[in-house]
């Protein structure tokens, strides 16, 4: 009998750990830490800023974390247009039963804002949010679908967690959000835990994967948190945050930490590796673009080749770099630019260093 007591007290003891680990991990992702750099204070152009959502087209939920369900977001992003959640003020995470795909007839923009409370999750098993202006399933729509303005994807008030593009074959990468065409910017999102193919040297994005804009215009990614916290860190064979192809960015007030690419041989991969490993937080490969980092921190990311906080390189070197206002240091891995610990780029990149520590 006694035996039977102790086995049942240690067997509650384990639940009750697990209970509050997956409670504390639930807090995490669903109230604690603010989106973005603390200590970013970077001027917000309206461009890169919120947008107002105080008429909304679709509403997803009644006042219940219950009645936030997939088939719900999935459903109203297929429509389109202005998204909010109704929770009834309460935190719900929202674990996706497939892919979110965004139609390019359906409405020529989209903004979703999860207001602080909602979670997105793949379940480890899948993308999140889909964007493609050049794929026939989501509907053609120009005849130049790699540069048309349209749809305009914004995402904000969100955390995105578990992405995992694994499977995915074709648009490669983007654990957590793939775009391609049009327009697209997040604010105030986090992303914690999500994944893309491990190795490989043109695959990366374990959070967000961007190959084409309309006209060139930047992705803005303003007050963001990419990992954060030992533990919550995003890992893809590049880019273990962001990854683009002949895409500029503008990076305002946002956090990078703890993300790994885990990619080893490069690009092109060396002889006998898989290739990859490159950007521990950025990968940006192309032509002309530009990465401005501003008000932003990026530490502790790593790489097993080149670029252990910034991988940046442009094909005809005609691409640059701004940095204003930030904080890089204690990235891990090798770099072949050597006047700045962490930034992988041709000796001849134009790279401008404001008011920033770089160690």
């Amino acid at each position: 009998m006694k035996k039977l007591i102790i086995k049942i007290s240690i067997f509650a003891i384990i639940i009750t750990i697990f209970s509050c680990n997956k409670k504390n991990l639930d807090t995490y992702w669903q109230k604690g830490h603010q989106a973005g750099n603390p200590e970013g204070n970077y001027t917000i152009p309206k461009e890169a800023d919120l947008v107002d959502v105080s008429v909304p087209d679709h509403v997803v939920g009644n006042g219940t974390p219950e009645s936030c369900t997939s088939e719900a977001f999935i459903e109203a992003v297929a429509k389109g247009g202005i998204i909010v959640f109704e929770t009834g003020g309460e935190p719900v995470t929202i674990e996706l039963d497939e892919t979110a795909k965004i139609f390019n007839d359906a409405n020529a923009d989209v903004v979703i804002d999860g207001g602080g409370l909602v979670t997105l999750s793949g379940k480890n098993k899948r993308r999140i949010l889909y964007m493609n202006t050049c794929d026939a399933e989501q509907h053609w729509t120009t005849d130049h679908c790699q540069n048309q303005d349209h749809p305009r994807l914004v995402v904000q008030n969100l955390t995105f967690v578990e992405g995992n593009s694994k499977s995915e074959d074709e648009y490669i990468g983007g654990g957590a959000i793939w775009v391609r065409g049009g327009r697209f910017k997040a604010v105030n999102c986090r992303f914690f835990n999500n994944v893309c193919q491990e190795t490989g040297p043109d695959v990366g994005g374990a959070c967000i994967r961007v190959t084409s804009q309309y006209d060139d215009l930047p992705v803005y990614i303003t007050n963001c948190t990419f990992g954060g916290e030992e533990g919550y860190g995003n890992s893809g064979s590049n880019g273990a945050a962001l990854s683009s192809i002949g895409v500029s960015w503008t990076i305002i007030n946002s956090l990078f930490s703890y993300n790994k690419a885990t990619g080893n041989g490069a690009n092109p991969a060396e002889a006998g590796t898989p290739g990859g490993g490159s950007g521990g937080a950025i990968y940006n490969d192309g032509n002309t673009m530009t990465l401005s980092v501003l008000g932003t921190k990026i530490e502790y990311n790593e790489v097993n080749a080149h670029g252990s906080a910034i991988f940046f390189v442009t094909n005809d070197h005609t691409g640059n770099i701004i940095i204003e206002d930030s904080y890089i240091k204690n990235n891990i891995g090798g770099s072949w630019y050597p006047e700045y610990n962490g930034i992988s780029a041709h000796s001849d990149t134009d790279i401008k260093v404001t008011n920033t520590v770089i160690e």
